[in-house]
C-alpha cells in the first residue's frame, strides 16, 4: 500500500508527508520531507525523514505521546 495519509507545511518550501509505503515487499511507516526543486511543478522526497517497519508504530506512538507529556509539562505546548 501507498498511501499519503497527512501533509503540513514545514517551512515555504517544504511540507511533511507522513504516510504507508511499500518497500521491497514491507509495509512501513514513512515521515518525509517533500521539497519543491527549481523549475518542477511537483514537491519532490527527499533524503530527510525515516521509514520504519509497521510493527514499529506502536512505539512511534508511545514516544510521541511522551514527547508531547514533556513539552506540556515544561509550558512548550
Amino acid at each position: 500500500m501507498d498511501k499519503t495519509i497527512k501533509t503540513f507545511q514545514k517551512n515555504k518550501f517544504q511540507e511533511i508527508r507522513v504516510g504507508i509505503r511499500e518497500f521491497k515487499g514491507n509495509d512501513l511507516v514513512d515521515i518525509r520531507t517533500w521539497t519543491m526543486t527549481q523549475g518542477a511543478t511537483e514537491m519532490v522526497p527527499t533524503a530527510k525523514g525515516v521509514s520504519m517497519n509497521i510493527t514499529h508504530l506502536a512505539e512511534l506512538k508511545e514516544a510521541i505521546l511522551e514527547v508531547e507529556k514533556v513539552l506540556k509539562e515544561n509550558r512548550m505546548l
